[in-house]
């Protein structure tokens, strides 16, 4: 199957879902990562910054093995600013897939950048559109979904989980690469941070490790 991960920033893909992906590559699937922005810090974008910031992610690529990631480079903080901006390129991108599955951030998170892009995201999964996926999920991103304020449309309720045995030590990998997003524990995006969510998971589903999702869509023909 042909799998399309869309993925506001480098890192949210990894730090989301990295030991799914693996699972998808290990059975056969072609992965294919949309990454919405670059990279700004504290508000400014350095173009060296920035490159080392793709480097790490072509690194996590590699790491998980992957087919495809297509980094489309729009303003980091700003994308809420147009969503027409994210929509068009990404439009394009997923008919180019033409993806059975698609994984999108949660709709929710406490970003500005990850709602818009879940907002250009539904847009293109329309049911009406021409290529029509058949499955939908939305991952959560430790220290964006976990961080919003307790209102109902802000809250996770995760419906299917993916049992990663075997694959956390490479998610955990292709993180190490992102130098600049590390943070120590309790931070939610810390390496311990990341196999406590994991091992909650796994419990919630009777797994001994998961990442958790949410179903949007899943049609049977």
């Amino acid at each position: 199957m042909n799998i399309l991960i869309i993925a506001p920033h480098m890192d949210d893909e990894t730090v989301g879902m990295g030991g799914t992906i693996a699972k998808h590559v290990a059975i056969g699937d072609k992965v294919y990562v949309a990454i919405i922005a670059h990279r700004a810090y504290e508000r400014v974008y350095n173009e060296e910054i920035n490159e080392q910031e793709m480097q790490a992610a072509l690194a996590s690529k590699d790491v998980l093995g992957y087919q495809d990631v297509n980094f489309f480079g729009l303003a980091d903080e700003r994308l809420d600013m147009c969503i027409q901006d994210i929509l068009i390129p990404l439009e394009n991108y997923y008919n180019k897939v033409r993806p059975d599955i698609l994984y999108t951030n949660f709709c929710g998170d406490n970003n500005q950048d990850h709602r818009a892009v879940f907002d250009a995201v539904r847009v293109v999964i329309r049911p009406t559109s021409a290529n029509k996926v058949k499955r939908v999920l939305m991952y959560e991103t430790p220290s964006s979904t976990d961080q919003s304020p307790p209102l109902t449309q802000n809250i996770f309720l995760p419906n299917f989980y993916a049992s990663i045995d075997g694959f956390l030590d490479k998610k955990l990998k292709a993180l190490s690469f992102y130098e600049r997003e590390k943070r120590t524990f309790p931070h939610p995006r810390s390496e311990e941070g990341i196999k406590v969510l994991a091992r909650k998971r796994g419990m919630e589903a009777s797994l001994h490790l998961a990442e958790a999702f949410m179903m949007l869509r899943d049609e049977w023909v």
